[in-house]
């Protein structure tokens, strides 16, 4: 949200009104009173979003499960009970309902498929040029892109291009490390929240509101304690990173262990397992493809991240460490396009080929062995 409401493209700068490019600007600024208001601003409306639209909407989709055994733990939303109780909103619909069912019959009736060709041999013709047509536009614009882009990379220096690999090893060291750090607090509290209903009612809506502010709009506070304790960005960008990453990995976690049968937790009291081997033989494999699913989405929004937390405008300073993200941010500041291109270029195929190299093997093995079937 900050970083798509106001940003700097060579010597250009894009503002739109909203409270992203407040909380930008403040955070240029050193304005920690405002940044204070924006995200008291920003949590407010996330957490009346989440008791006006999210809340019912979840208690709502309750009526389409099926399940052989009646749930204990609904969800609950006072604004669908105030909806479902009101005389107005039940007159209304039943004065909505025979219009919208004229409605559909008319657009039926519209779009029935009497002026298309009935001979097969006219539709297929029909198809193939459709098909011709989409197929050759597109790779028009692919072979086009690709010229333009060979183009500009060949302005590119070696020292560019050293630039560009070194960048990309000391981001992916940071990606890693965020995502081992995140990796040991949201599992256990992950598997806590799944496994313990009482728990899930307490923390899932907090954890939830947590997850909904961005990253970003908590980086000044973060910046300014490790600035003036020690580490700054080198330490920042990880951090600003796990914000952009935990969450994915919590999320997916606290379904994994809610997937868990409670009938294996009771054969593992029966046959007495310790917590150790519960762990190992139970909880591990249980939650094994959703840690996969919710790992390769962290992956991706730690790199996201990158282009955010090493580059950073600060009190009116620019604060960096090395990394392609402080090389994206730099160029797309500076209006270097062929140093841009290269460098985003480069962190895409790192993305593709981590994801099929090892998130892919990780990811089947995960459907093939430990899935649970039930």
């Amino acid at each position: 949200m900050i970083a798509i409401e106001s940003f700097t493209l060579g010597d250009k700068n894009f503002n739109l009104p909203g409270l992203g490019s407040y909380l930008g600007k403040a955070a240029n600024q050193g304005n920690f009173g405002a940044i204070g208001w924006g995200l008291a601003v920003l949590i407010g409306v996330i957490i009346a979003i989440d008791f006006f639209i999210w809340q019912p909407l979840i208690a709502w989709v309750e009526k389409f499960k099926y399940q052989a055994v009646e749930a204990t733990n609904v969800p609950q939303s006072k604004v669908l009970d105030f909806l479902r109780r009101s005389a107005t909103l039940r007159v209304l619909k039943s004065r909505i309902s025979p219009v919208g069912d004229s409605f559909d019959r008319h657009v039926a009736r519209g779009f029935a498929p009497a002026n298309l060709p009935t001979n097969p041999r006219q539709q297929s013709r029909l198809g193939n040029w459709i098909n011709w047509l989409f197929v050759s536009g597109f790779a028009a614009i692919v072979l086009w892109g690709t010229w333009e882009a060979v183009l500009l990379l060949r302005l590119l220096s070696l020292s560019d291009w050293q630039k560009v690999m070194g960048g990309a090893f000391f981001t992916a060291l940071r990606v890693i490390c965020a995502l081992f750090l995140s990796l040991l607090w949201t599992v256990p509290l992950g598997v806590a929240i799944g496994r313990n209903p009482r728990l899930a009612q307490i923390l899932q809506p907090l954890v939830q509101i947590a997850a909904s502010v961005p990253a970003t709009a908590l980086f000044p506070v973060l910046l300014l304690a490790l600035v003036r304790g020690g580490g700054g960005l080198q330490i920042g960008s990880v951090a600003l990173m796990m914000l952009g990453t935990m969450w994915y990995l919590l999320f997916n976690v606290i379904a994994g262990a809610q997937a868990i049968p409670s009938e294996l937790f009771e054969a593992a009291q029966v046959y007495k397992l310790s917590l150790i081997q519960r762990w190992q033989t139970l909880i591990l494999p249980g939650i094994f493809p959703y840690l996969i699913t919710g790992i390769i989405t962290a992956v991706g929004g730690a790199w996201n991240a990158s282009i955010v937390s090493e580059y950073v405008q600060f009190k009116g300073e620019i604060i960096r460490t090395s990394g392609l993200g402080e090389t994206i941010s730099e160029a797309t500041a500076s209006g270097n396009f062929p140093l841009l291109l290269a460098a985003t270029s480069v962190m895409s195929l790192l993305v593709v080929l981590t994801n099929r190299l090892v998130w892919r093997p990780l990811y089947r093995l995960a459907q093939e062995k430990y899935q649970l079937l039930v």
